[in-house]
């Protein structure tokens, strides 16, 4: 395969990610709705819950919504017990945001119930299918990080 992909294949690849992003979302949406969370509050306690001493401005960036609608966002996590707002040890003026238990609890049923979707749906594929589609996913998001990074750089 050439370093340099057609214009069709790229078009081809961006249309069937589209698909596929559209569609876990969909389903992501209806598993969702048997929790008290919206899906902006998900994506939110996910990254909580990854990196325990994020500030709502960090948090903002990373999710990719204004400082007052993330400060919203986690006002309302808050008032759902999910999530706390701890002040830092070491300077007062900054507050950090803590996934509680009932948080931690929602994102692994959340993800277990994601996982045995998309469990069904690579139901009928071999092994090697998905561990050649596992490699291939890899290199994209690593592909895409790496531009991410040289952005950030710029």
């Amino acid at each position: 395969m050439s370093k340099d992909p057609s214009k069709e294949m790229i078009v081809e690849t961006e249309k069937i990610l589209r698909y596929i992003s559209g569609i876990i979302k969909k389903n992501g949406r209806k598993i969702l709705h048997q929790y008290p969370i919206t899906s902006p509050q998900f994506v939110a306690l996910q990254w909580v819950s990854e990196k325990r001493n994020f500030t709502i401005g960090e948090l903002s960036k990373k999710i990719g919504l204004a400082f007052s609608t993330t400060t919203d966002l986690v006002d309302r996590m808050e008032k759902n017990e999910l999530v706390e707002r701890v002040r830092d040890q070491k300077d007062r003026r900054v507050v950090r945001i803590h996934i509680l238990d009932k948080g931690k609890d929602i994102i692994k049923e959340v993800v277990k119930k994601r996982q045995e979707y998309l469990g069904e749906v690579l139901a009928s594929l071999s092994i090697k299918e998905m561990e050649q589609m596992n490699e291939v996913l890899g290199i994209l998001h690593h592909q895409m990080h790496q531009l991410d990074e040289q952005e950030k750089i710029k």
